[in-house]
């Protein structure tokens, strides 16, 4: 087998992490699919790379669609899933977790996997969303498209498909978008070609907090496309009065940024203006206001957010003669959301976070709870506990919640020195997370206790795993 040769009738087996779908091919080799695979259906595919140890490939034909299967809805690129019946999709993700946990059982033979716990309302949970504009002319295909805005084609980055709403977003927040779009479309400024790096319009950002309903916007432009400046002028004028009407007809929106980016990447944030409002928005969790901006992590689904910091701090252990923790590192911090929740019954918690912005974010929100018993520190994390360990500093609890990346290979076995009974690691990536926990389990005396997954993210392959590790 080589590169584009097709291979067909194949019923895919399962999926497996980051969404790829698997099967073993006949010869023995292991084959990943990218695109929209779902288990059991039957398709054509074309091997796109071709590895050592296993192939990629993509669909090119659906033979037979899957049992699992509802196509109930348009196939979009945020929402993979959005076809599969919402049961079978906590089914696989469950099942995931069991396959990490799986490669476990040579350090610990029994591991307490709790079941996953789903989502009522499966649409509408994004509280922030991001569009990109786009042209796509293909002579071959006969398809000329000069203004597009909504999501990137899955599998073909270059092309930006064009519809009219997401139903990953609420009401309001669709509104707000099909009145950019309409508006946009109807002007004389032209979508930015990231080929030859010219035109106007890049990318549309909303931001609608569920529980303060207040909405931030960004509108990504190009500045350097104008070669006379009076020209600039009256565009940048004529975007400002369109967003002056925006503003009046959704009274939600407190904050209105333009990013001037010059930047060649696909990215959305560069050289921003504060045009209206101020500079963040307010959303409430678990009684807790946090201030968000433009640029601030945030989770994009606060309903969920409060059942996955709840369900964190029900995992923690305390000693029944003790009222408080002593001393709680939060790693990864973020802006500090886990830590300040667990400000309440620690006495001290440290919030460790490389991104300044992030961990400044955090040290505001601290302020603006009144909170004082947090400290931020701006710093890598494997830095931070080397440090921390010189000085002899000990910790009652680490929590650990790490990027996709998982934990860094020097921040492994220095989280070990501790003399804590606790570790909850939070994991965005099931193949991460084993690694992790399999060097913990190899050299410590730390056993799992439990582990709950958490569906966050509903038609897409996301998943959130709480993990406690307890001293045996």
């Amino acid at each position: 087998m080589k590169k584009n040769d097709i291979i067909e009738n194949i019923q895919i087996e399962k999926l497996v992490f980051w969404g790829k779908g698997f099967v073993r091919l006949e010869n023995g080799k292991i084959c990943f699919i990218t695109g929209w695979a779902i288990p059991w259906s039957r398709v054509n595919l074309r091997i796109i790379k071709k590895k050592k140890d296993f192939l990629e490939a993509q669909i090119t034909q659906v033979l037979e669609k899957s049992s699992i299967e509802t196509w109930n809805h348009e196939m979009i690129p945020w929402a993979p899933w959005v076809n599969i019946d919402y049961n079978e999709q906590l089914d696989i993700k469950q099942k995931q977790i069991e396959e990490a946990l799986f490669h476990l059982k040579k350090y610990q033979n029994e591991i307490l996997l709790l079941p996953i716990v789903g989502m009522e309302n499966t649409f509408w949970y994004r509280n922030k969303i991001e569009f990109s504009f786009g042209k796509y002319i293909s002579h071959r295909e006969e398809i000329f498209q000069d203004f597009n805005i909504w999501f990137h084609k899955r599998g073909d980055f270059s092309r930006v498909l064009d519809f009219s709403e997401c139903f990953l977003i609420d009401n309001e927040q669709n509104a707000i978008y099909q009145r950019v779009r309409e508006y946009t479309k109807q002007s004389w400024l032209p979508v930015y070609d990231q080929k030859i790096w010219t035109g106007f319009w890049r990318h549309f950002m909303v931001r609608r907090m569920y529980f303060s309903g207040e909405t931030l916007l960004v509108f990504s432009i190009n500045p350097i496309f104008f070669e006379n400046e009076k020209i600039k002028h009256d565009a940048l004028k004529e975007l400002k009065e369109f967003i002056n009407h925006l503003i009046t007809q959704f009274p939600t929106i407190r904050s209105v940024y333009i990013s001037h980016n010059t930047h060649k990447a696909d990215i959305l944030i560069w050289d921003m203006e504060l045009i209206y409002g101020t500079e963040t928005i307010e959303e409430i969790l678990l009684w807790y206001r946090f201030n968000i901006g433009p640029k601030s992590f945030f989770q994009t689904n606060s309903v969920w957010a409060e059942a996955l910091y709840t369900l964190v701090k029900k995992f923690s252990i305390r000693d029944s003669w003790k009222k408080k923790l002593w001393t709680v590192l939060d790693l990864y911090a973020g802006t500090g959301t886990i830590g300040m929740i667990f400000s309440s019954i620690a006495d001290k918690v440290i919030s460790v976070e490389l991104v300044e912005e992030a961990s400044g974010n955090g040290k505001d929100n601290a302020e603006k709870n009144g909170i004082h018993n947090m400290e931020f520190i701006n710093a890598k994390v494997e830095d931070f506990l080397e440090d921390y360990l010189e000085r002899w500093q000990k910790a009652d609890l680490l929590i650990i919640d790490p990027p996709r990346a998982g934990m860094h290979p020097k921040a492994l076995p220095n989280i070990l020195k501790f003399w804590t009974k606790q570790i909850i690691y939070v994991s965005c990536n099931p193949a991460t997370l084993w690694r992790d926990l399999e060097y913990i389990l190899a050299n410590s005396e730390y056993h799992i206790e439990k582990v709950q997954a958490v569906d966050m993210f509903p038609h897409t392959h996301h998943i959130e795993t709480i993990v406690s590790l307890v001293k045996k």
